[in-house]
């Protein structure tokens, strides 16, 4: 049993994995090597902070694709932690040491491998989703330390029967055949090795897998929801529409949400206090400063002026003159063609609706 079947890489991130293998190579690379990993693992890492903090936590324990997010995350920084630890470092595991079950709340303290099916939900349900992020956070940090110590004579460094023993002493790798295989699979390996598989390429098919899992429930909240935002722009031509269930569901991953209390922007809260669809219905729209409409904000008046257009024209011809836009431009930051005059972006618009009448 392997990896195969959840295999694919970010062409960036697979790009960085190469140069990284290549440096760490050669003794007289190998520092920039190390270098180049750690800055790949952390643009990496970045991708789970955006899914812990973009979607609710009950999406966690969701089965997609016959896996769950909590799971994939577990399972990640649990492997890394049991081959960082008892075999690299032969010292206590960072689950172990800081009693990290207890802050999870989980059932068990192996890879999860053994488990299938509706054993991932149930495995994810009770999980603490904010602890269980703090422990990868916690893994990750300890991996970084301990590759930059690292010198390139240990990644000859090969296992014996010793490190199987003592890993299975610590009950972290399930005796099932599903999971029982990693150990012979990790022992086979030197450092080197490892470096190559549990500390960089494991996380970027585990992470992408993650991206697929998130991007499929934000499409699914999306179904049948306005696919209009309340500042105006149109969540079906927004160049994130793959990965955000737009600022009408629970599943808003929109930058400005994301840094606004509660997740929620100034735009969306007034809206809903004063029973609008969205700022477009609101009669102080031109002058507003509010949310997303702030000064120096760069996509305010790409926003503002789309509103208006809706104003006036209504969402149904907002849409098809989105298309029309899209078409012609062939661009998904509308903010870039708009600029950052309301009256002159909205003069674009209005010029793209009265072309299609040529």
């Amino acid at each position: 049993m392997g990896y195969e079947w959840c295999f694919y890489m970010d062409k960036e991130w697979s790009e960085r994995n190469k140069k990284m293998q290549r440096l760490i190579s050669a003794e007289s690379t190998f520092a920039d090597g190390i270098k180049c990993l750690i800055e790949l693992r952390e643009i990496v890492f970045t991708q789970i902070s955006e899914i812990i903090n973009g979607i609710p936590e009950k999406a966690f324990s969701e089965l997609v694709n016959e896996r769950t997010l909590a799971f994939l995350i577990w399972h990640t920084f649990r492997i890394e932690d049991i081959v960082i630890h008892n075999l690299i470092l032969n010292d206590e595991q960072e689950f172990f040491k800081a009693r990290w079950q207890k802050k999870n709340q989980s059932k068990i303290i192996t890879t999860a491998n053994e488990l299938n099916g509706n054993e991932f939900v149930e495995f994810s349900k009770p999980l603490n989703i904010k602890e269980l992020y703090n422990y990868a956070v916690a893994v990750k940090n300890s991996t970084n330390e301990m590759l930059k110590k690292i010198e390139y004579k240990d990644l000859k460094r090969t296992f014996s029967e010793e490190d199987k023993r003592r890993i299975e002493e610590t009950g972290s790798v399930s005796h099932s055949d599903e999971a029982y295989w990693l150990i012979d699979f990790w022992c086979k390996k030197n450092v080197a090795g490892l470096i190559k598989m549990p500390l960089s390429r494991h996380w970027i098919m585990h992470v992408e897998e993650m991206r697929r899992i998130k991007n499929k429930l934000c499409k699914q909240a999306r179904a049948g929801v306005n696919p209009v935002a309340y500042c105006g722009f149109s969540c079906n031509h927004c160049f994130l529409s793959e990965w955000c269930g737009s600022c009408r569901t629970e599943y808003n991953c929109c930058s400005f949400a994301t840094c606004s209390p509660d997740r929620k922007c100034a735009n969306v809260v007034c809206c809903k206090s004063k029973g609008l669809e969205g700022c477009y219905e609101c009669s102080e729209i031109e002058f507003c400063k509010l949310g997303f409409y702030v000064e120096g904000n760069d996509g305010a008046a790409a926003a503002k002026a789309q509103a208006l257009f809706m104003a006036k024209h209504g969402r149904k011809d907002f849409l098809k003159m989105q298309d029309l836009f899209h078409q012609k431009y062939q661009f998904a930051k509308t903010q870039e063609i708009l600029g950052q005059d309301v009256h002159k972006g909205l003069e674009i618009l209005e010029k793209i609706w009265e072309e299609r009448k040529k």
